[in-house]
């Protein structure tokens, strides 16, 4: 019996390695077996493994394309690349895909002798949601082939690959493509975020959609072929990215000890963390410099294992990004026990304009001078292009000139365009932010003057940016089915050649955000909008958003509704703008969306995390305009403290105590009357809730803000509970909100409603035949 202890923890023991070996084989990942695709071929081919599969069968759907061949086999050309196939007009590979993720997408190109010549190939390669490749071709038929490689979250059912021939060659190819599921977690949630100028915060939520991978360096070791690694990565030697080779020494180590939780064979192949550049004391640093992108976004991940020390706990450095951030590396603070064990960390880095990223290791003081650096990979976030697939950009784009009605309209908006561009001023007016990324969207808006005096806005695609036909095309179909007092207006577009242009009404006050806070680039000061100012505001855009939701039979879901997506005419009346995301409100729940599409600090959570789209994901985008018109700040700021920085959570923290007043604009302070402050802001977190089920119709947010200003303009001190939007009665008298009518769009709501409630609706030549432009030629 008194042996019956030390058997009982036996067992325990026993039980808890049964447990963790469970754990270990539920957890564990091995490499996919698809899609794996020899592209042009009939035949099979194992390369490292994994068999190609041929495409010229009928489980693979690879659009309008045709099968070629080498017509000069070498014997040291593998079979992988001596079969292409080619797309002479644009078209899709169709992928089915099993589960949602992050996936590893190779595409293989090899221009191999053939008719027609692949060298010649010029094209795009994109997907759903993002353009892969712009304007890429292979020149060189000698140089190895091609690998171009992405990390791409894929939520679906379906995965296309789009190939688009250029013009002027008519040409695309594939010779191979590599799309599987990579291992649980591969991309962090939370990163730092690191400035050129050293600034460091934390990057939460990070989950990107699309990663292309620019460097993979093996530090201190040899480049590491596809054979060597566990997933099919090549790794390059650094020795070439050194600033000076001599300040450092390679070093070698045979074993590598992998600890649960921490990287694994598949984060990095053994070859990686069994070699190392380790500092030569005669110098202070080591600096690897690499090309990148310029102010661009890049998920920077360094690799370490301690194969240098002897003993344990006698080493500590830095890790510096631009000489200027430095981050502590302490191997024992990963394992206490063991040396050489594999430890990783990551980082977001924004590029600044030279081209070039510096990372450094630099000793921790004068005493200790052996840091490391076993690997190095860096990869740029890939901006959102919202690419339509072919075969629809084809049937919308004859679509489109049959809304027109007639091929004159074009060649005049074309000729109004094309003289009336010397005469424009040199300098937009503002970028339109089209999209959920920073940059040019689909153009800049010029402001531009007809020849009978009226001014208009004029949006052009920039040449060659390979983006924007999809909105381009959305925009015209949305506009072509609405007319409101509240939505900016179309005059009218063109599509000649590689000239895309939308001509709008001119709104003479800019956008909404200016009059908040300012440029966005700090180079102009606010306005100052009163508080009635701003409710008229928000009633207009309310206004507007609701005729799109219930105005069009199925309605239309905005999907990008934001401060600089309002805009205001010269007696600041508001329209909403930018209709190049919007959706049909027929939407199929069961299938969801193909991708988010939006801008950050406005996307509704529900849509951002289950792909269900309805117009209650426009109700919560209107939610943060209404917190930055009453708090006049950006929906998101990365430069605040953490719990300042996503402006719905900080704002809502304060509205749930109570205290919304403690945050607002200092312009307002003293000039709200506070049961009109309570009910905006109750308003306000109705259209913030969780899920959409809960959040307000735009007509009952409409109703909620006209009350809003009747409390301000009557400024009645009421008890707080007589605010309650349950308590309301419905016969209240609302306010008529007095104002200038505008002068820009002269048609009222009643009068143009393109698609009636029976379904029945007016023609395309009915809708453009109000257009008129005097004297253009």
């Amino acid at each position: 019996m008194e042996n019956l202890p030390y058997h009982k923890n036996l067992i325990r023991l026993f039980l808890l390695l049964q447990c963790s070996s469970l754990l270990l084989l539920s957890s564990a990942y091995t490499l996919p077996d698809k899609y794996f695709i020899n592209c042009g071929s009939d035949s099979d081919y194992t390369v490292n493994g994994r068999t190609f599969i041929g495409d010229n069968n009928p489980n693979f759907s690879h659009g309008r394309s045709k099968s070629v061949k080498d017509t000069h086999t070498s014997a040291n050309t593998s079979p992988l690349y001596q079969t292409a196939r080619i797309y002479e007009q644009p078209s899709s590979y169709e992928l089915k895909m099993d589960s949602n993720g992050t996936y590893v997408v190779r595409l293989h190109f090899h221009a191999f002798p053939s008719s027609p010549n692949l060298s010649t190939a010029l094209f795009n390669v994109s997907t759903a949601n993002f353009t892969l490749l712009s304007n890429f071709g292979v020149r060189n038929i000698s140089k190895s082939p091609f690998i171009k490689e992405f990390l791409l979250t894929i939520n679906g059912t379906q995965f296309s690959i789009n190939f688009t021939p250029s013009p002027d060659t008519s040409l695309a190819f594939i010779n191979a493509i590599e799309v599987f599921l990579a291992p649980e977690s591969f991309i962090p949630t939370n990163v730092s975020h690191v400035t050129p100028s050293g600034s460091n915060s934390t990057y939460s939520g990070f989950l990107p959609q699309l990663l292309q991978i620019v460097h993979r360096i093996n530090v201190g070791g040899t480049e590491l072929t596809r054979e060597q690694d566990t997933l099919l990565r090549n790794w390059i030697a650094d020795d070439d990215f050194l600033l000076i080779r001599d300040a450092a020494n390679s070093s070698f180590k045979g074993i590598v000890n992998y600890q649960d939780g921490g990287p694994t064979q598949y984060t990095a192949p053994d070859l990686v963390y069994e070699t190392a550049k380790v500092l030569n004391t005669n110098f202070s640093n080591i600096t690897w410099r690499f090309n990148v992108s310029k102010k661009a976004r890049h998920l920077v991940r360094v690799h370490f294992s301690d194969i240098v020390s002897i003993s344990l706990n006698v080493l500590k450095f830095n890790l510096s990004i631009y000489g200027k951030f430095s981050w502590p590396i302490n191997p024992y603070d990963i394992d206490m026990f063991k040396l050489a064990v594999p430890f990783k960390y990551d980082f977001v880095v924004d590029s600044d304009d030279s081209g070039f990223m510096n990372i450094s290791v630099v000793p921790w003081n004068d005493s200790l001078k052996t840091p490391f650096l076993n690997g190095v990979e860096i990869m740029e976030l890939m901006k959102e292009s919202d690419w339509v697939p072919p075969m629809q950009s084809e049937q919308n784009k004859t679509h489109l000139y049959v809304i027109v009605g007639s091929v004159a309209i074009i060649c005049i908006l074309l000729a109004v365009v094309v003289i009336g561009l010397k005469r424009w001023k040199a300098k937009p007016t503002e970028t339109l932010d089209c999209k959920s990324r920073e940059g040019s969207g689909f153009g800049k808006v010029y402001e531009g003057t007809l020849r009978n005096g009226r001014k208009v806005a004029v949006k052009r695609s920039e040449p060659g940016h390979g983006q924007g036909l999809p909105e381009f095309q959305r925009e015209i179909e949305v506009l072509s089915k609405i007319r409101h007092r509240n939505l900016v207006s179309l005059i009218g577009y063109c599509d000649e050649g590689s000239e895309m242009i939308l001509v709008y009404e001119f709104m003479e006050k800019g956008t909404l955000r200016y009059h908040l806070y300012g440029d966005p680039k700090g180079s102009s000061s606010r306005s100052e909008l009163s508080w009635e100012q701003r409710l008229e505001i928000c009633i207009d855009s309310a206004t507007g958003l609701h005729y799109l939701h219930t105005g069009v039979v199925g309605g239309i879901i905005h999907r990008d509704v934001k401060t600089t997506n309002i805009l205001l005419d010269e007696n600041y009346v508001a329209k909403v703008a930018d209709f190049g995301l919007s959706k049909s409100g027929y939407l199929d729940q069961t299938q969801g969306t193909t991708g988010v599409k939006g801008s950050f600090g406005y996307l509704d959570p529900e849509y951002f995390n289950c792909f269900q789209l309805t117009e209650k994901s426009d109700v919560y985008s209107f939610g943060v305009v209404l917190l930055e018109v009453l708090c006049a700040r950006p929906a998101l700021d990365n430069a605040l403290p953490r719990e300042q920085m996503n402006l719905a959570e900080w704002g809502l923290s304060w509205q749930k105590k109570g205290q919304l007043e403690k945050i607002i604009d200092p312009f307002l302070v003293g000039k709200i009357d506070p049961n009109s402050l309570r009910k905006f802001g109750q308003t306000a977190e109705k259209c913030l809730k969780d899920h959409g089920i809960d959040r307000p119709t735009m007509d009952e947010v409409l109703y909620d803000l006209k009350y809003v200003l009747l409390l301000q303009q009557t400024a009645v001190h009421r008890e707080p509970y007589e605010d309650s939007a349950s308590d309301l009665p419905l016969e209240i008298p609302l306010p008529v909100v007095q104002r200038l009518p505008s002068h820009s769009v002269p048609v009222e709501e009643e009068e143009v409603p393109i698609l009636s409630h029976d379904g029945s609706s007016t023609t395309a030549s009915e809708v453009f035949s109000q257009l008129r432009i005097p004297d253009a030629r």
